[in-house]
């Protein structure tokens, strides 16, 4: 059971990693054209985006999961069921993505100034992120179908296709010299506009012609199950995205400055692309997978299973991204670099919000969502309150600490919630030895930055592999059998 997990997160891997850090390439493409303020800008709006997808949503992604397994359990006409589940969760979201758009129309003036002088000098702004946030949740339900088919493949080719779109016309704008005109970082926008709506064009005939049409009797059942979700989505996407508008707003020195501290902020966070990258193949493939129809032990086991392993290996990417950290800089500009010391705060940030995202699947498969909301309502508290103390003083410094001390806070409540209301037997001891070798080797690296810079990156080579090599003996796994058997499937879709 557990080896399906595996190879499913596998493909998407294999699949996504080299299109999704094309994407990626675009912050050493950045930080090298705009300066630290007008990066600020992009970093905002990428920041605002994810916080309206998860409005907009409403949870339907999660929600769609369970009712289609829902469907299945009931028997019937399961694939009339199916298409019911679908109907409703694309009308419902497409719906809201509508409205939001018209009313942000409506309202771009406030909104444009509540957001900063930027977007007041350019309004315009405003509107073509507003047709990006529509045009995505539109395709929101139709890509988790994909998903939910095991589609992995297909899903990757549409996703790859937009990424791609992105970087060629982003990259074709700086070359035509579009970025130094007074309409400036507009163009990045411009090119995500472009991007998503190619996609969601190529995305409609994977449909079978089923049009988003609401069942009001099924979406009220929807509703009980998902708005808690949509809750706990809305704070746990401020908890995660709420840092930069704490940098905007807080940080002492006026606008130009804040903008500067977020732009900093915002360059680093993107060097941590290997990790965000293995969350989210991670994501895309367990999300399906726990909210099967599994028996309850078997859940169980898999899930405790899957904790152990998703440690493990996020231990291995952190020391191979925080040891090898003067390498990693040069992704960004060179105005960008002083604040690399904040990496490995990051990384231990998206390493704990993978652990709350394993102990989540527990209150989604017994439909106790109002727990999502419970956590993730803590960790907002936790981000706002630390915000106003430490980010005055410490500036960007001060969100990549807030952030961490809130993902832990997550982590620990969940971790309560799991043991009194459904006990799954995590393997602390072994989960808790990965975090102590990983603490370790990297405490010893730290030591020995004063030797010269060669012999210290050979001893960095020499940590990073024995921590591998302790990882593979310690939970006796054979490399050459994973390997054949992962591409064996990779290649068996292909065909």
């Amino acid at each position: 059971m557990l080896e399906k997990l595996a190879k499913q997160t596998a493909i998407y891997g294999i699949s996504t990693i080299v299109v999704r850090f094309l994407n990626y390439l675009l912050t050493p493409y950045y930080t090298r054209i705009f300066e630290q303020g007008e990066y600020g800008i992009v970093t905002d709006i990428y920041a605002l985006i994810p916080f309206a997808l998860v409005v907009l949503s409403m949870g339907m992604e999660s929600s769609f999961f369970r009712f289609t397994t829902r469907a299945e359990e009931q028997g019937g006409d399961v694939a009339e069921g199916k298409r019911r589940v679908f109907a409703s969760t694309w009308g419902m979201t497409s719906l809201n993505a509508v409205i939001f758009f018209v009313v942000v129309c409506l309202l771009n003036a406030p909104i444009s100034r509540a957001m900063g002088m930027a977007y007041v000098a350019h309004p315009e702004y405003v509107m073509i992120v507003a047709a990006i946030v529509m045009v995505d949740v539109w395709s929101i339900i139709p890509f988790s179908r994909l998903r939910e088919q095991g589609r992995a493949l297909h899903f990757v080719f549409l996703k790859a296709i937009s990424v791609l779109l992105n970087v060629t016309l982003a990259i074709v704008f700086g070359i035509a010299g579009l970025y130094a005109t007074e309409f400036g970082v507009g163009w990045v926008l411009v090119a995500n506009l472009i991007a998503s709506v190619v996609t969601l064009i190529l995305l409609l005939p994977t449909t079978n012609r089923i049009r988003p049409r609401i069942d009001w009797s099924l979406m009220r059942q929807i509703f009980i199950y998902s708005l808690p979700l949509l809750l706990g989505g809305i704070a746990g996407t401020a908890t995660e995205f709420i840092d930069r508008q704490m940098i905007k707003f807080l940080t002492p020195g006026g606008e130009a400055e804040a903008l500067a501290q977020l732009g900093i902020y915002g360059a680093i966070v993107k060097i941590a692309v290997i990790m965000t990258l293995f969350t989210q193949m991670y994501r895309l493939a367990a999300e399906p997978f726990f909210l099967a129809g599994f028996k309850k032990e078997e859940f169980k086991e898999a899930n405790a299973a899957s904790m152990k392993y998703f440690v493990m290996a996020s231990m291995v990417i952190f020391l191979g991204i925080v040891l090898f950290r003067d390498v990693f800089v040069l992704i960004v500009g060179r105005n960008f670099r002083e604040g690399i010391d904040i990496l490995p705060i990051v990384l231990a940030s998206n390493v704990l919000a993978g652990v709350w995202f394993n102990l989540s699947f527990w209150y989604k498969r017994e439909e106790k969502t109002k727990y999502a909301a419970y956590i993730t309502v803590l960790g907002l508290m936790v981000t706002i309150a630390l915000s106003f103390i430490l980010v005055p003083k410490m500036g960007y410094r001060g969100a990549a600490w807030v952030r961490l001390v809130a993902e832990a806070a997550m982590v620990v409540w969940s971790y309560a919630l799991c043991r009194k209301h459904y006990p799954i037997p995590y393997d602390l001891k072994r989960i808790g030895e990965y975090f102590v070798v990983a603490a370790v080797v990297y405490t010893i690296s730290e030591q020995l930055t004063a030797l010269p810079y060669a012999i210290h990156m050979a001893t960095n080579v020499v940590l990073f592999l024995t921590a591998i090599c302790y990882a593979v003996w310690r939970e006796k796994i054979d490399i050459r059998a994973l390997v054949a058997s992962v591409l064996g499937k990779f290649l068996g879709k292909q065909r």
